[in-house]
């Protein structure tokens, strides 16, 4: 009996131990199949859809390789399905060019993807209307011809860019501004624009044709070696290039003035011709020491304009900022000043640049005592007198507060055309 019931037990057992495994199997398949479809599902772009201006948002993961490790990096995406364009979200934006760079052992950077999704590279339906378009724009009803560049969200276009557009206009009634831009070139930039449109003021984005632009010039080679993904950017943001590079490529084809959008006009520009500012000059021999290019007056086909052209393309450095910016002009003029054929004014930093990047933060404090306000209104009166304009250096002050009672309220309060988010600029 007792060895029957063993062998029962026996029987069982070996009857259990195949149920088991199945069993066990089949729980194993189904977690190993849930998360398949959770890890699918978490690399998908996930879109969030607005009604108004056909918008999604999508994540991208790129690799960052270096010598030893591999980083993944999510950057958000704004995706415009109107205008077949991805746009990097403004606080990724910075390591964006850097994030497609692979970095050797022996240092050397090398590009490792195409670009297709720079909307900005491209050539399309939109953006072969651009020298049309550009044409059509500027005619003789206009003063002045100003050109901005905005290559970042619409979203991002804000106060402090609002403000700069207005002051254009302040001081220009009968000027004409084309801010070159594919986002802004979009239901949604309109909405930006409308309430200067309807004071009839004449400005317009418009979408710039990046290979109409380099063609013919001596940046056309950099471009494509750059668009193939042959070239590296480096690790200063693309986007800051681009823009350096840019608004020489337009005042060479069409001629007029550039504008960063963090440049506040107070006076006209009608009588300039061919002007370039100096950032900084020298304390005992005031010669200049460092140019800018943040403001940029031109004729069209300017051989000036031409060398600037060419040494951004072949002295590219996507790795030192300002290099490609306002070092690289400053190069080309210290090797051409004086020589035949180059006819150009320098203006010194009262012009353009009255306050030094190190010190813009002054400009928005609220004076505290009579000595301060003795200096807020001495400050004011002087730059009404001897200055074009004030560049804010976004870089330095995009966050600062402007201060009521400050130099920066006062100007801006005698220099917009709605005067509305003054001391949220």
């Amino acid at each position: 009996m007792l060895a029957a019931k063993i062998s029962g037990c026996g029987l069982v057992s070996r009857a259990k131990s195949p149920l088991a495994s199945v069993i066990f199997f089949a729980v194993l398949m189904f977690f190993m199949l849930v998360n398949s479809i959770v890890s699918n599902t978490s690399l998908e772009p996930v879109a969030f859809t607005r009604k108004e201006d056909s918008h999604a948002l999508r994540t991208l993961e790129v690799v960052r390789k270096t010598s030893s490790d591999v980083v993944l990096l999510p950057l958000p995406l704004t995706v415009s399905t109107q205008n077949r364009i991805i746009e990097v979200d403004n606080e990724l934006r910075d390591s964006l060019a850097s994030s497609f760079s692979v970095r050797k052992e022996h240092g050397v950077g090398k590009f490792r993807r195409k670009l297709p999704e720079y909307g900005i590279f491209k050539s399309d339906e939109l953006t072969k209307k651009f020298h049309g378009r550009v044409l059509g724009f500027f005619n003789d009803g206009c003063e002045v011809h100003f050109f901005m560049t905005w290559i970042s969200t619409v979203e991002s276009f804000g106060a402090r860019e609002t403000m700069a557009v207005e002051s254009v206009f302040k001081s220009h009634p009968n000027g004409c501004l084309m801010i070159l831009s594919r986002t802004m070139d979009s239901v949604r930039g309109y909405r930006v624009l409308k309430p200067l449109l309807d004071r009839g003021f004449k400005v317009a984005a418009v979408a710039p044709d990046f290979p109409f632009l380099v063609n013919n010039t001596p940046a056309e080679a950099w471009f494509n070696e750059m668009k193939s993904g042959k070239k590296d950017p480096g690790g200063i943001p693309l986007a800051q290039n681009l823009s350096n590079l840019m608004r020489l490529l337009v005042l060479h084809k069409y001629g007029g003035v550039y504008l960063d959008t963090d440049f506040m006009v107070l006076k006209s520009f009608k009588g300039l011709k061919n002007t370039i500012g100096a950032q900084s000059v020298g304390g005992v021999s005031k010669n200049w020491t460092r140019l800018n290019n943040a403001v940029l007056v031109f004729d069209m086909n300017h051989p000036l304009l031409f060398k600037f052209i060419e040494e951004f393309a072949l002295t590219f450095d996507g790795n030192k900022w300002g290099h490609n910016g306002p070092y690289m002009v400053s190069r080309v003029v210290r090797r051409v000043e004086g020589r035949a054929g180059y006819n150009f004014t320098i203006l010194p930093p009262m012009a353009f640049y009255p306050v030094d990047w190190l010190k813009i933060g002054s400009l928005f404090k609220a004076p505290r005592d009579r000595a301060g306000s003795r200096w807020v209104e001495a400050k004011v009166q002087q730059l009404k007198g001897k200055t074009y304009g004030v560049h804010l250096w976004n870089r330095q002050s995009s966050k600062l507060q402007v201060q009521q009672g400050s130099v920066m309220a006062r100007l801006m309060s005698e220099h917009c055309v709605f005067c509305k988010n003054v001391y949220t600029s």
